[in-house]
């Protein structure tokens, strides 16, 4: 009997070990899963952002004291940039990589401002190819609803959300998201998330700038200008149509159009973290005469983009 009362205290201690340590871990996983994220970085940087690799190309290479960092898969470049510290990253393509990643970097880094440097599609006839427009506020053009036909061509919406949408395309009512902040916790519907008035002005500020004509023996026919103000649209698509192109300039007054900078402009307002984005015309988003323009002019736009984008910094206060 003693060696049973022995073996039976054993057993149960080391029950009881296993649970301690059961509970244990579950708590600790319950911390790490609801804790903040750890910093790779505490020096208070400006988050210089594009979303592929041709757009960064001659950032980082003018990227002083580069130190690289990973997050999530996502490689981050610390350094300075025109003197001021910066943090540069790929955002990836598209509105759900632009602002998961966006998001990220404001988790893991002291960021205390955002800009975006890349390519996009032109809207406003008077823009050409190799154009900078630093636009004074961005929209979601494809938060839409898909309206109901009820004839042929003819679309209706909800009667509860007919004061929600604006001009449509076809079946397609873009319609404002629903967001909130720190600041403002109320959901609230926003369509124009409008870029940081200093920035902006700083942006209008900048003197004159050599911008590229030509690269690899490609030339555009005309001198790239820069032009600061006016909108810019966003959506999770490649536009490559006339049509499209005209609808977004009546109804949105869009200098350009592209794939990331309202998504991170949402992001930013919810985070109270100023922004501003300089995008340079790659293609005119199926205005042209012939096929698309993206490929053979894609350099030009992103060496411009990323010129304007360092006079800003120098500028920048």
């Amino acid at each position: 009997m003693p060696v049973l009362v022995c073996l039976r205290r054993v057993l149960l201690s080391r029950l009881a070990a296993f649970a301690v340590a059961g509970l244990l871990a579950l708590g600790l996983a319950g911390c790490a899963s609801t804790g903040t994220p750890v910093r790779l970085d505490d020096t208070p940087r400006i988050a210089v952002i594009s979303a592929f690799e041709p757009e960064l190309t001659l950032l980082l290479r003018q990227l002083q004291t580069p130190v690289r960092h990973r997050a999530n898969g996502v490689e981050f470049s610390t350094g300075t940039l025109q003197g001021k510290p910066v943090v540069l990253f790929l955002s990836g393509i598209s509105m759900v990589n632009a602002s998961m990643n966006t998001q990220l970097v404001l988790d893991r880094f002291n960021v205390q401002s955002i800009v975006f440097s890349g390519i996009a599609g032109g809207v406003d006839p008077s823009l050409h190819i190799g154009d900078v427009s630093v636009p004074a506020q961005w929209g979601q053009y494809l938060e839409v609803l898909m309206a109901r036909e009820t004839a042929p061509g003819r679309y209706t919406i909800p009667p509860r959300m007919e004061a929600q949408t604006l001009a449509p395309f076809g079946m397609l009512h873009p319609r404002p998201v629903e967001t909130r902040s720190a600041a403002s916790p109320a959901p609230v519907r926003k369509f124009w998330f409008t870029v940081d008035p200093k920035m902006l002005e700083t942006a209008r500020g900048l003197g004159p700038i050599a911008l590229e004509s030509c690269n690899a023996g490609v030339c555009l026919t005309h001198k790239p200008q820069l032009r600061v103000g006016g909108n810019g649209v966003s959506g999770q698509a490649f536009v490559d149509n006339a049509a499209f192109r005209e609808y977004a300039f009546k109804t949105f007054g869009a200098n350009v159009l592209d794939m990331e900078t309202a998504a991170v402009g949402m992001v930013a307002y919810s985070n109270n973290v100023p922004y501003i984005a300089f995008r340079s015309l790659s293609d005119l988003a199926g205005g042209g005469e012939g096929a698309n323009e993206m490929v053979t002019f894609m350099n030009i736009a992103a060496d411009n983009s990323a010129k304007v984008l360092l006079a800003f910094l120098a500028a920048w206060k």
